[in-house]
């Protein structure tokens, strides 16, 4: 039991030496106007871990940059979705 103990708690510790800055590209179909990407780009910005978006109107995507040991794609695409824009992860 005290060496499952130990084993879990290394694992806790090295866990952020294996977290890494990831990159995605979202596509965000519903902006249809040129005031959309703010409210993309702020409900991204909220996310915990997100370190850098950018959105684009013209191209209907953002691209979003974030740490993998605090956040998720899933919860990038729930972000916007709960902004009312509903997103899929685009081929990068």
């Amino acid at each position: 039991m005290k060496k499952r103990l130990t084993l879990v708690a290394l694992t806790m510790l090295a866990a952020p030496l294996w977290a890494a800055t990831q990159t995605v590209k979202l596509s965000v179909p519903g902006m249809d106007c040129a005031a959309c990407p703010i409210t993309v780009k702020k409900a991204l910005g909220k996310v915990p871990g997100v370190s850098k978006t950018e959105v684009s109107f013209e191209k209907r995507e953002a691209i979003v940059s974030f740490d993998d040991a605090k956040t998720s794609v899933d919860a990038l695409k729930r972000a916007t979705k709960d902004a009312g824009y509903p997103s899929i992860q685009a081929a990068n």
